[in-house]
């Protein structure tokens, strides 16, 4: 086989062997590439503009980091239907069989793609409706994270521990979950303290309070006060309550604290105690007795 014959036979495959017919349009293996092609432009073209608005534009107007990540998004899914919409128009598919396409779509989540649409459905809302949003510190099933990307079908969460959650978007919208940056960031910590029966309780009091007025991430309004709760079975049961600035502090903050407290009641002599039990037996002598007699017979 001669060039020339090799190079029409790579032509013909390439330009007019038909692998299959879309509404009576011959689809090829060049309109293929041509398909892709446009929708890798519109991939690159998509990253290069999200780059070039957020430098230029959105980081001067100093917009919250969560509505930036949802216009962004949205920006890319338009450049990538854009970039759709131009491969399948060079290739001559006609709007009906984009329609039709669509149908079949719709078949398929009628028999079985249900889950797929609900969490697709559930990521526009989330980027659209923004109950949470990335950066958000959320507490999922009692595990705590922070919102890293929304995806129209999943949310990945990043725990502390550097552990990635992949969360379904209606898991999301579905079930409760704790927000603890929606709206006003700070929250509320409520410490339990117990102390022994016969300590100071005003003494004691005074330590807690002491022990977050002095810390840094405590805030000083609204001021940090007790509540002193109950009579216990062990202890005289106390609640410190405490405001910080945002929910990633928690633990770090409830840490310092109890660390605080406990060397404060040491140095003043205020117990805290352990669970303990008194045992009284009364009817032990009369079951003695009893015993005895029933030996004797």
């Amino acid at each position: 086989m001669d060039a020339k014959t090799l190079w029409d036979n790579v032509n013909y495959y390439f330009k007019d062997f038909v692998l299959f017919k879309i509404q009576d349009v011959g689809i090829t293996i060049s309109h293929l590439v041509v398909a892709a092609f446009a929708i890798l432009l519109s991939l690159v073209a998509s990253r290069f503009i999200r780059l070039a608005l957020r430098k230029q534009v959105l980081d001067k107007m100093h917009i919250d980091k969560g509505l930036e990540y949802a216009l962004l998004r949205f920006i890319h899914y338009i450049i990538l239907i854009i970039g759709v919409y131009i491969g399948l128009k060079t290739i001559n598919i006609p709007l009906g069989a984009i329609v039709g396409l669509f149908a079949v779509i719709g078949v398929g989540i009628g028999f079985g793609l249900q889950n797929l649409a609900s969490n697709f459905i559930s990521g526009v809302i989330l980027l659209l409706e923004r109950p949470v949003k990335v950066g958000d510190r959320l507490e999922v099933n009692d595990v705590w994270g922070d919102v890293k990307r929304i995806n129209l079908r999943t949310t990945l969460i990043e725990t502390p521990d550097n552990i990635a959650i992949i969360v379904p978007n209606s898991k999301l919208l579905e079930n409760e979950v704790t927000n603890f940056s929606y709206g006003d960031p700070k929250i509320r910590l409520r410490i339990p303290v117990g102390i022994a029966y016969g300590s100071d309780c005003e003494k004691a009091s005074e330590i807690m309070i002491q022990a977050a007025a002095e810390n840094s991430r405590v805030l000083k309004n609204p001021a940090p006060k007790t509540w002193f709760r109950e009579f216990g079975d062990s202890s005289l049961n106390f609640m410190l309550l405490c405001w910080i600035p945002n929910a990633v502090e928690k633990f770090d903050v409830i840490s310092e604290l109890n660390h605080a407290i406990d060397k404060g009641f040491r140095e003043n002599g205020i117990e805290i105690p352990f669970p303990q039990r008194d045992l009284h037996l009364r009817s032990a002598e009369a079951t003695v007795r009893f015993l005895r007699k029933t030996e004797g017979d």
